[in-house]
């Protein structure tokens, strides 16, 4: 194993340590904990928004922290779920009065921390709210999830609903319009390496040097197909009908897409990719309102990537576009 780290056991706290060196205008971190929020965190009266998870899925969550996204991210250890304390003491450093919406990735680790941290600050007088993304089409239930998998679509989610709580949304408004972009998206996602976990040091599940897989998951769980490695374009066109055909779309329909890369593909690739998914929703009928490329959520240093889908309204578009700053995302006006 060739890694940029010192101690396996350290990766995260250095981590943490080295994104507010980055960005110390934007993120702060809590005493002794490892969750990050937003500098100027709790805002009076603004909905909080807060999500989390195992890390090794950067910029997944804390490079969204900031205006117009997140207000607190927790991070876990590799592929494992911030303790319920964390999480409580990251959605009390984000109230600011107007109640805390969590944003929740299904597996279940994370559900049920979340459900505590909940319930313990709503104990402090906080007013929770939660939604659970499970954008995944590939496989109903997997080794971490009862229900669907909760993957790339999740940035959606901290986009919609950032933008707005931002514009002055109540938590029902904010809640409302996650649970929009819930209910509108759908991703699938393939490998074409394992990735390499810092304290294992080695990979999490064999893949030969002919083979890939297809409709993984971002912890390298199993998928639904292990086959000969194909061309970048049956892959796409492998991945955009299974998504394609989970949502139903009526022709017309405007959408956003996001090609997602898994932590060790080039940009290049990811680009081939998105000529061809383009090729295909056109061929739908669909019309692409707008169109993402880029590492959203990875799974450390795999190679392969994920395709999002999003069915979008007049409200979502306003809502994508609504201008944002953070360390891995800016929209301007």
């Amino acid at each position: 194993m060739k890694k940029l780290i010192n101690e396996p056991a350290d990766v995260v706290d250095e981590m943490l340590d080295g994104m507010v060196a980055a960005y110390p205008d934007q993120v702060r971190r809590l005493d002794d904990i490892e969750v990050l929020v937003r500098e100027d965190a709790p805002i009076d009266g603004k909905v909080g928004i807060v999500s989390g998870g195992g890390s090794g899925h950067e910029p997944t969550h804390a490079g969204y922290l900031g205006e117009g996204m997140l207000d607190g991210a927790a991070a876990g250890e590799v592929f494992t779920s911030p303790t319920a304390d964390q999480l409580q003491e990251m959605i009390q450093a984000c109230d600011g009065g107007a109640g805390v919406l969590c944003v929740v990735k299904n597996y279940e680790g994370d559900v049920m921390n979340f459900d505590t941290a909940a319930e313990l600050a709503a104990m402090e007088d906080v007013e929770v709210e939660q939604v659970v993304v499970n954008d995944d089409v590939a496989v109903e239930d997997s080794l971490y999830t009862s229900g669907r998998r909760g993957v790339c679509g999740t940035i959606l989610v901290h986009k919609a609903a950032g933008a707005k709580a931002h514009q002055g949304g109540d938590l029902g408004e904010v809640k409302a319009v996650a649970e929009k972009v819930i209910d509108s998206v759908g991703t699938m996602g393939m490998a074409l390496t394992s990735c390499v976990t810092p304290e294992k040091g080695e990979p999490t599940f064999d893949l030969g040097d002919e083979e890939m897989e297809l409709g993984i998951g971002i912890h390298g769980e199993p998928g639904t197909e292990r086959t000969d490695v194909m061309s970048a374009d049956e892959i796409t066109e492998h991945l955009t009908e299974g998504v394609l055909a989970d949502l139903d779309l009526d022709e017309g329909q405007e959408i956003v897409t996001i090609v997602n890369g898994m932590g060790g593909t080039p940009l290049s690739e990811l680009f081939i990719v998105n000529r061809k998914l383009q090729e295909i929703v056109d061929d739908h009928g669909l019309e692409t309102w707008d169109a993402w490329v880029g590492d959203y959520m990875t799974s450390l240093d795999m190679m392969g990537c994920s395709i999002t889908v999003c069915a979008v309204d007049d409200e979502l578009k306003e809502l994508l576009a609504h201008p944002c700053d953070t360390p891995a995302l800016t929209v301007r006006d």
